[in-house]
């Protein structure tokens, strides 16, 4: 395969993507549907390769931390869609626990090159997040990640938290994450640094960001109070959001989703807190509030809201954390305030409430700031730059055979 061959004119790449689905629908779920839907807009052949972590209610324990190291119904069922659908280029977001990196292997056997999309952080930290009892935790980054077992970092289990360690340790062992991957797409700078750090191949990593639908300028309407979207679990910042609604002392923000936390979020925000709403009903909010405010306490590689925000004309109150520092322009697309600081978040929520001038021309920044580098259009012509670059490259084991 080389450029040329896939970059006809009569016919973009075909391109076969994989994705292991969560119990819990989140954002990278929905990433992986807008890229589906935006490759087949643009006219490629794409199919989808998914399974879903419902599937573990009914798998044995060990036949599911074997399938989580090497899966052979994974690497035999991609074996077949090589075969059957003949892709120009494989592109997976995540395998982790049921796909495997067994995939990884069957593609190179085809010459098909892999383009790995990384959500979050599972290459270098078992528990995926470099987050750990309310704080940061980078105890396993760059070294086999024994101190995982420790702490049960997987669903505070040390089985599951044992198959996942094993899996990490025996593929970087074959060389998996080193050679069977050709092209890595980070979302931030901030998460391709700890990806590098992780041990991941720095000339291997590229930057793309995520994108939401452009669904035109927002609707001219009166806007007001706050919103919150995502999962309710430790790591997003519930109780620091909480703890500033208290200190201001009215109610200004509506919170949207479910999770763990679900039971505490009803308990502190009350009616606020409308729990899961379709696509449909998230815009709408989002059309209708003043700002979002995303009060994570951990390393978010790229949280898809901010994006949708920003495409809705709605700034943004961030913690100065991780990946938010590069998507969230301070004083210019919103706010950022010092992560876990409750006072702080606070006092970003009262300036932005307290200046309707200045959250109106944020608002059009956020507009214009969506418009330049996070529309569909925009993203499309990244991910081509990134296909591209793959394509040219030459399979790694006739690389090494040339050497």
């Amino acid at each position: 395969m080389n450029e040329a061959a896939a970059f006809r004119a009569d016919r973009p790449p075909r391109v076969l993507v994989v994705h292991n689905r969560y119990q819990q629908r989140g954002g990278e779920d929905v990433v992986v549907e807008d890229e589906v839907d935006l490759l087949a807009h643009h006219g490629h052949e794409v199919e989808l390769f998914a399974v879903h972590n419902d599937e573990l209610n009914t798998t044995h324990q060990l036949t599911a931390a074997v399938d989580t190291l090497w899966s052979p119904r994974a690497h035999q069922r991609m074996r077949a869609l090589l075969e059957r659908f003949k892709p120009d280029l494989l592109h997976v977001h995540n395998t982790f626990p049921l796909i495997s990196p067994s995939i990884y292997w069957a593609a190179q056997t085809r010459r098909v090159p892999v383009v790995q999309s990384v959500h979050n952080f599972r290459l270098i930290c078992p528990g995926a997040t470099l987050y750990r009892e309310g704080r940061i935790c980078e105890e396993c980054v760059g070294r086999l990640p024994l101190p995982a077992l420790r702490h049960r970092c997987y669903r505070g289990s040390l089985p599951q938290t044992a198959a996942t360690v094993a899996m990490l340790g025996l593929h970087r062992a074959l060389g998996t994450y080193q050679r069977k991957i050709d092209i890595y797409i980070a979302m931030t700078e901030a998460a391709r640094g700890k990806l590098i750090e992780g041990g991941l191949p720095a000339h291997k990593i590229r930057l793309k960001p995520n994108f939401a639908a452009d669904r035109g300028p927002p609707p001219v309407r009166a806007r007001a109070g706050g919103l919150f979207v995502g999962r309710l679990s430790p790591e997003k910042g519930l109780d620091v959001l909480a703890d500033a609604i208290d200190r201001i002392g009215r109610p200004c923000v509506t919170v949207i989703g479910g999770g763990d936390l679900a039971g505490f979020a009803r308990q502190r925000f009350g009616a606020a807190c409308v729990g899961v709403k379709d696509r449909a009903g998230v815009i709408e909010a989002m059309e209708a509030a003043a700002w979002l405010v995303v009060p994570s306490t951990c390393y978010e590689t790229f949280p898809r809201g901010i994006v949708e925000a920003y495409g809705a004309g709605l700034p943004v109150i961030a913690s100065r954390l991780g990946g938010m520092l590069e998507i969230v322009r301070d004083g210019h697309t919103g706010l950022l305030f010092e992560a876990g600081n409750s006072r702080d978040l606070a006092e970003s929520i009262d300036r932005i409430d307290g200046d309707p001038a200045a959250c109106a021309t944020m608002a059009r920044n956020a507009r214009a700031e969506f418009e330049a580098r996070y529309s569909p259009s925009r993203n499309y012509d990244m991910l081509m730059d990134i296909y591209r670059e793959a394509l040219r490259r030459p399979p790694a084991h006739a690389a090494r055979a040339a050497s």
